[in-house]
């Protein structure tokens, strides 16, 4: 199964596609994509727009995960513009006719490292040792979207051993 996790933002949205054979797990691409805050708002998502979908035609992922949205109160704004900078991926994920899962942060961090509030440099650590990697990848955006893929596997794969349907498919 090819899955490709994608932590959005509105200025760096990281990205990572994985493969899964049995229990092994392969990184097959990860990266950024950048947009700058001195270009307009409809400059920045048709840039996220034109990446994302070229990745998707490039890596063919049978499955996008995304964080669940998350905002804080006193940032609204902020979440406006993620929420933008979201919906564009999903278009993305809906005309590639691909499953889209979402995952709360706290049950990303709990699968990849076994506590739902561990740091970022934790995760970063178990990404790196996960897929054997020497060096932990200079953006955490980039860890982040490579643990959502990551926790996809080991999640639906709990599910299937379960006999269980694995329920995100069914939105």
């Amino acid at each position: 199964m090819v899955i490709l996790g994608i932590d959005p933002a509105l200025t760096i949205t990281g990205y990572g596609v994985i493969e899964v054979h049995q229990r092994r797990i392969a990184l097959i691409e990860a990266g950024v994509v950048k947009t700058s805050p001195r270009q307009v708002l409809t400059q920045r998502l048709s840039t996220i727009h034109a990446a994302i979908s070229k990745l998707i035609h490039d890596t063919h992922p049978e499955v996008m995960v995304l964080e669940k949205l998350f905002s804080h109160y006193r940032h609204p704004t902020t979440a406006f513009l993620l929420g933008q900078a979201r919906g564009v991926i999903c278009l993305c994920c809906a005309s590639a006719k691909i499953p889209l899962v979402e995952y709360a942060a706290t049950r990303v961090k709990k699968t990849i490292v076994g506590k739902g509030l561990a740091a970022k440099s934790q995760v970063q650590r178990m990404v790196a040792i996960t897929l054997g990697l020497h060096t932990v990848p200079r953006y955490t955006d980039v860890t982040d979207a490579l643990a959502l893929a990551i926790a996809h596997s080991h999640i639906s794969r709990a599910c299937i051993a379960r006999g269980k349907e694995f329920s995100a498919y069914k939105r």
